[in-house]
């Protein structure tokens, strides 16, 4: 992942601006919200069965390496080939191998986050070859020559009336096309990329070990037709992605599309177990599963392997609100939200993308939606620490956090700090209720768009020696 060229207070800034992005939020954030709690509502024992997850995805990453052996040696047995890529490059190289050494020229996709991660269409595209995405979403990207910018929903920054736009300019659709004529239109373009692709290529929401079998789970029909039509299907894994047995699969699909969203099951649901048998069945004559590390052990060994649990849902996205009023590229990475900014330094090191873990409120609404339950805020926690240890933290802030400590230490200083502080403030603007207006530096980035409560003139301390006093 290549970090961006610009900081993340330039790029939040921008996207507030941004009156379309704010309305496409709004309008898609409240109906995942809203459907994730009608479906867990109705689904009995919701809860116990969170923990139940929380446990199979512990115990799947504790034991990652068996089961990681379990799936190669069954998946083996099924007639798919298994590969391992150490690093982006080491993936991108495997899928141009596969794709030259049977001639292929025409591929078709569907959604894979993994594939963005290891920026592989670019990749593919250099070397000549045709890359078509399928899902309806990415396909709308790719036309744009945009990047997703949710988990399960790449154009939620995306209004209708600009999906509308595209699809004029560039399939000749009225400007006024209602959502099904928009749908049918990419139906239209992509049907012949389904009947000549040689190569599709897949992402993984699960890989179970027990059958050697991946699994996909879409909304839209595009997945199996990526899968089955071409001769060739490639699956991308991120190793964590592992489901030990069938019936732990069982459990983690109920959660999954519910808290994505707010389906009691995903409309398509196809686990993939190798190549076709014979010559008269369908299915690609050739499987190919390529796992892939590119940091996922380096996160395994270190204090945020919990962030190796989720299962790509999407839910903490919905209801964080940073995310709700950002979008997904005000972060820069593949990977947006709550759950991106821990996996992407997580993945990718600290130091490129040390400003992500400062974009939260650790208001533990992320830990709340998650089927998981990660506990998101105590690994940003982590991180902002490594941030400040590592001397990246803003000057301002590190000064800051010096002069406290040592005020901390005696409780003399303390005090006059406060008394300084509150006397400061006073010289301050304020709101009718009394409340601080503005406040000086890189303070003043609080009360750019929110009022700051007053400093009390008389601390609790010496409120409680005074009672003491009145008391004697």
């Amino acid at each position: 992942m290549h970090p961006p060229t610009t900081t993340f207070q330039q790029r939040a800034h921008q996207a507030l601006q941004d009156r379309n992005l704010q309305l496409a939020l709004d309008r898609a954030m409240h109906h995942f919200v809203d459907g994730r709690l009608n479906a867990f509502a109705r689904l009995p024992h919701g809860e116990a069965l969170r923990d139940h997850a929380r446990v199979i995805r512990a115990n799947a990453i504790a034991r990652l390496d068996e089961h990681l052996e379990t799936f190669e040696r069954n998946a083996r047995a099924n007639g798919s080939m298994v590969h391992w890529a150490r690093d982006d490059e080491e993936a991108r190289a495997l899928v141009l191998k596969i794709a030259r050494e049977n001639g292929v020229q025409r591929i078709i996709k569907s959604k894979s986050m993994l594939s963005e991660e290891i920026e592989l269409n670019p990749a593919l595209e250099k070397e000549g070859l045709d890359v078509l995405e399928t899902d309806l979403g990415e396909f709308i990207v790719q036309l744009a020559h945009d990047h997703p910018s949710h988990i399960i929903a790449p154009v939620v920054h995306w209004p209708l009336e600009r999906v509308q736009k595209l699809f004029h300019e560039h399939l000749g659709t009225p400007l006024d096309a209602s959502i099904t004529d928009l749908t049918a239109a990419a139906r239209r373009a992509l049907r012949n990329g389904f009947l000549q692709a040689d190569m599709g290529i897949s992402g993984a929401n699960f890989a179970v070990a027990e059958t050697g079998s991946v699994v996909l789970v879409t909304n839209e029909g595009n997945g199996r037709f990526v899968t089955t039509a071409p001769r060739i299907h490639v699956a991308l894994v991120g190793i964590e992605r592992m489901a030990p047995t069938l019936r732990e699969l069982g459990t983690l699909l109920q959660l999954l599309a519910r808290s994505a969203t707010g389906q009691p099951l995903s409309v398509y649901t196809s686990i993939v177990t190798g190549p076709r048998r014979s010559p008269q069945e369908d299915g690609p004559e050739q499987v190919h599963i390529i796992f892939i590390d590119n940091g996922r052990t380096q996160a395994l060994a270190g204090e945020l392997a919990e962030s190796l649990y989720c299962i790509r849902c999407g839910a903490c996205l919905n209801v964080c609100p940073v995310y709700r009023r950002l979008g997904g590229h005000a972060y820069g990475s593949v990977y947006p939200g709550p759950i991106g900014i821990v996996v992407t330094p997580a993945l990718d090191g600290l130091f490129p993308w040390h400003e992500l873990p400062q974009a939260s409120t650790l208001c533990g609404a992320c830990t709340e939606a998650c089927p998981v339950r990660i506990d998101i805020p105590r690994m940003l926690l982590k991180l902002r620490a490594d941030t400040v240890d590592a001397g990246l933290a803003p000057t301002w802030l590190r000064h800051g956090l010096k002069l406290y400590t040592k005020a901390a230490q005696h409780p003399r200083l303390f005090r006059l700090g406060r008394k300084l502080a509150a006397w400061t403030q006073r010289l301050a603007p304020r709101t009718p209720q009394g409340w601080v207006q503005s406040m000086p530096g890189p303070l003043a980035g609080w009360t750019d768009s929110r009022a700051f409560p007053p400093l009390a003139s008389e601390s609790f301390s010496e409120r409680w020696e005074k009672r003491r006093r009145h008391e004697r």
